[in-house]
Formats: structure tokens, sequence, C-alpha cells
């Protein structure tokens, strides 16, 4: 009797410590719509036109300084890479999580450092040759790291959600 419980208490532990397909496809795959444009034109629309909020205590609209605007990318991309590296690799599983986490991993430190010495920049003096400068450098040195990793997990994503049922529509 003894063993019985052990080995339904088991089942019930390796079960609830499983995600869903879907689940493992949106923290790895999908959440890294937030990265595109990284060393390229859409981080850079964002650094020149950052978005508005609400002002603290009313309800006029004031434009995000470009310095918060990285930190809430630094802030999503930390917690997003938490919750890949939280997940339970299985071998269906382990190449898509793994490269999920190289993405993250290579994005961080250009977006603590590099992007927000540029933003900073960006706040104290607008638009500036020492900015377009610096945004240059950026895309020159990271895009192509960037855009490797990131067709790796596209094409794993696809293989993934087609294996898994899961329906995607990828902009195509």
């Amino acid at each position: 009797m003894k063993k019985i419980i052990f080995i339904a208490l088991a089942v019930i532990s390796v079960s609830c410590n499983t995600a869903t397909p879907e689940k493992y496809f949106d923290v790895s795959v999908l959440n890294t719509n937030m990265l595109s444009g990284f060393a390229g034109q859409g981080f850079a629309r964002e650094l020149e036109s950052p978005s508005a909020t609400m002002a603290p205590g009313s309800n006029q609209l004031t434009q995000m300084s470009r310095e918060q605007v990285i930190k809430d990318k630094i802030e999503f991309s930390e917690t997003t890479l938490a919750k890949i590296k939280a997940l339970r690799q299985t071998p269906e599983t382990e190449k898509m999580l793994k490269t999920s986490i190289a993405l993250y991993e290579y994005i961080l430190p250009v977006c603590k450092k590099e992007y927000m010495d540029l933003a900073k920049d960006y706040d104290e003096s607008g638009v500036s040759e020492k900015t377009s400068q610096q945004l240059e450098n950026i895309n020159r040195k990271y895009f192509k790291g960037f855009q490797q990793l990131m067709e790796q997990l596209i094409q794993i994503g696809k293989d993934y959600a087609s294996k898994n049922s899961i329906p995607v529509n990828w902009g195509r």
C-alpha cells in the first residue's frame, strides 16, 4: 500500500511540475517579440521618439525618459529570463530553452551598459552626432549575433509549435 501511495505522489509531483507546451512556447519564444528591433531600427525609433505615459497624480500625458524605456526593457527581459530558467527542461524543450536563455543573456548586458548610456545621452542632449554614433556602434557590434540567435530560436519555435499543434501567426 505504501508503494502505491508513493508512486501516486511521485506521478502527481511530476505532472504538476511540467508546464504545457503553450506555456513553454509563450515564455521562451513568443515573449521575444519585446526584443524586436534590438541593435537595429526598432530600438532606435523607441529612443528617438519614446512612448508617453500618464504623469503620476494627473490625467496629463508625459513623454517617458529614454532611460525609463531601457529600464522597462531590462526589467521585462530579466523577468522573462527568470521564467525561462524556472521551466523544467525536457528532451523536447531543451534546445528551445537554451537558445532563448542565450538570447536574453546576449541582450541584457548590452541593454544595461550601451543602451543605458545611450538613453542617458538622449535624455540629456536629444539626437546628436554623439548619440547617432553610439547607436551605429551598437548596431554594428551586436546586430549579427542577435539576428543569429533570434533566427535560430524562431526556427526551433516553429518546429515546436508545429509538433505541438500550437497555432501561431508568424506575420507572413
